[in-house]
């Protein structure tokens, strides 16, 4: 094995080559703060229009991915390998796909949900006949 080999790889496996703990704890901040966040606009009694909301949630949830991306998973612009780039492509295309896609499920359902009357029971069939106790079960 070449020293250039060796160093290389105790760099790239050493503890720094890796995250230190600083940085792990402050993508941990940044992944916490951006879940709250739009946790507090859901469950907060927040006066903005829907889309608004919306597009904050998404648009925090895709600071998240990045967030997760670099602090987490290590991805850089470093030469270590063009599988960087390449992986980070895919991800965003992958959100893009996600994203849209779950907008797209969402707002079909909600479209073509059909208004229930107040007080129905949806375990309770309207027109099964009952199956104890009627005469016409016992033949």
């Amino acid at each position: 094995m070449s020293d250039s080999t060796h160093s290389h790889g105790g760099a790239a496996h050493g503890g720094g080559g890796h995250g230190t703990l600083g940085r792990l704890m402050i993508g941990f901040g940044l992944a916490v703060i951006l879940t709250v966040i739009p946790f507090y606009l859901v469950m907060g009694d927040v006066d903005l229009p829907r889309r608004t909301m919306i597009g904050i949630i998404m648009g925090l949830a895709a600071v998240q991915i990045i967030v997760h991306l670099v602090f987490f998973l290590h991805v850089n612009g470093s030469a270590e390998g063009g599988w960087t780039l390449a992986a980070t492509g895919l991800a965003v295309v992958i959100l893009g796909i996600v994203l849209a896609g779950s907008l797209w499920v969402m707002h079909n359902m909600n479209e073509n949900m059909m208004p229930m009357p107040e007080g129905h029971d949806m375990m309770q069939m309207p027109d099964a006949p009952a199956l104890h106790g009627t005469p016409e079960n016992h033949s």
